[in-house]
């Protein structure tokens, strides 16, 4: 799929993971069920879509970086393992970050994945890989540079699954089924009491901007610094507890399909999700793209980078884009599908038969900051971390050389000290400087004018 862009002169705590939603009752369908469908279903065809895509994007800065590779194989030359990966990278202060981390996030995803998976077995263990991949390309980071940062919305599409993780103010919703569907998270500190907390608790300081004679303007910044977002990769000069741990959710699309936007903020802080797929209905998803900039640019002016890729999955040779939305009675249960989950919160599977929904299905939702509970080798691959490898930097450890992600555990459970996942020195020293255990060694302020 060609794509193209266009730039202007000058200078957009969670579950587990244990199952999906299915239907009003809210019970959890596992995702071995999921998959054992596809093998026994007649529509085995509509089980691998076709995916197009399109990009536009109008330049301010020259800091939003995308990355498209539609043909990706987890099996090199098998055709079967094929997945394809999509990315936007909105940087700040500088393009650095959004360049290594355009460069460096998929093959950091896939190192963090046994070889040998199945795709079952794959496809449960995305989620936490790409934590693991997020926390290790932002570690990397701090040895080519500190003063910059960027948003990450990344993207692993396979057959009829969805996997999004995100850190920043960047953004992916999904239409389906004549819903629209949030699969990622705004960090803003505007946006999240939650984030707000957890930062100060690390010993970050959270307030809006003042100005000659006191007054407060702007939105909420964490200071020194000046920065507007609790999570990204890189920003190390702001300090650690800004940190690149994302939220991560997996859903599977109906046979129906659907319509993937994954924009930048100049594009956000102009449009809603209902009037970014309203314009673009109807287009391909080039146009789509170039519509939805030019709504935004439109609306605001060019004030930031403005980028948007559109992913059309599309059921066998059918134009998903020309096709009217589809209202199925009923769609409101799932608006609590995807809303915000804390820490504290689960999920359980059941092994008990389940009806085949023609409807959007989640997973797993995580958005926890906490590397203990992201890496949580219980569920559902437990062997995926092997003993002597780090789970982050998957650098190998010798014995007795690794330190277990519950060492300083204080859960209530089976959370044992010796139990792994394992990190190395450095990757726990990450880990406790994230947490507020360790306090940043250069926690230097920035210019806020160059602040997110």
């Amino acid at each position: 799929m060609s794509t193209r862009s266009k730039s202007a002169t000058g200078s957009v705590g969670g579950g587990s993971g244990g199952g999906s939603t299915a239907g009003a009752g809210g019970s959890t369908v596992p995702l071995a069920v999921l998959l054992r469908r596809e093998v026994v279903s007649e529509r085995t065809a509509a089980e691998r879509p076709e995916l197009q895509h399109g990009l536009f994007s109008q330049a301010k800065k020259g800091e939003d970086f995308t990355f498209l590779k539609p043909e990706c194989e987890r099996h090199p030359g098998v055709p079967s393992s094929s997945f394809s990966a999509f990315g936007l990278f909105d940087g700040h202060n500088g393009s650095g970050a959004a360049i290594y981390t355009k460069e460096n996030l998929l093959n950091n995803i896939l190192s963090a994945l046994p070889a040998d998976l199945n795709r079952e077995d794959w496809l449960a263990a995305l989620p936490r890989a790409m934590v693991a991949a997020f926390v290790k390309t932002d570690k990397d980071f701090q040895t080519k540079a500190r003063s910059s940062g960027t948003t990450v919305t990344f993207v692993i599409i396979d057959g009829l699954f969805v996997t999004v993780a995100s850190v920043g103010d960047s953004r992916c919703v999904l239409e389906a089924e004549g819903s629209i569907y949030h699969l990622s998270a705004d960090h803003r500190f505007d946006a999240s009491k939650e984030e707000v907390d957890r930062v100060i608790e690390a010993g970050g300081d959270v307030g809006k901007l003042n100005v000659v004679g006191g007054a407060e303007i702007g939105p909420l910044r964490c200071w020194p610094g000046g920065l507007c977002l609790s999570r990204s990769i890189g920003d190390q000069d702001v300090g650690q507890f800004i940190v690149p741990v994302p939220l991560v959710k997996q859903v599977k699309l109906s046979t129906a399909g659907g319509r993937l936007i994954i924009a930048s903020d100049g594009v956000w802080d102009a449009l809603t999700a209902e009037v970014a797929l309203n314009c673009s209905r109807g287009l391909p998803p080039e146009a789509a793209a170039e519509k939805i900039v030019k709504e935004a640019v439109h609306s605001k002016g060019l004030r930031d980078d403005t980028t948007c890729i559109v992913v059309d999955l599309v059921p066998e040779k059918g134009n998903l884009a020309m096709a009217p939305p589809k209202r199925q009675p009923g769609m409101g249960v799932f608006k609590n599908m995807f809303r915000k989950k804390t820490c504290s919160d689960s999920s359980s599977h059941s092994d008990r038969e389940y009806m085949d929904p023609d409807i959007v299905e989640e997973i797993f939702e995580d958005e926890c900051a906490f590397l203990s509970r992201r890496l949580d080798s219980e569920y559902p691959v437990r062997n995926m971390f092997k003993l002597f490898i780090c789970a982050i930097c998957q650098v190998e450890l010798k014995p007795n050389q690794g330190i277990s992600v519950h060492e300083d555990s204080s859960q209530p459970g089976n959370l044992r000290r010796w139990d792994g996942p394992f990190l190395c020195q450095s990757c726990q020293e990450k880990k406790e400087a994230m947490e507020g255990k360790r306090r940043s060694r250069d926690s230097s302020s920035r210019n806020s004018g160059s602040s997110e």
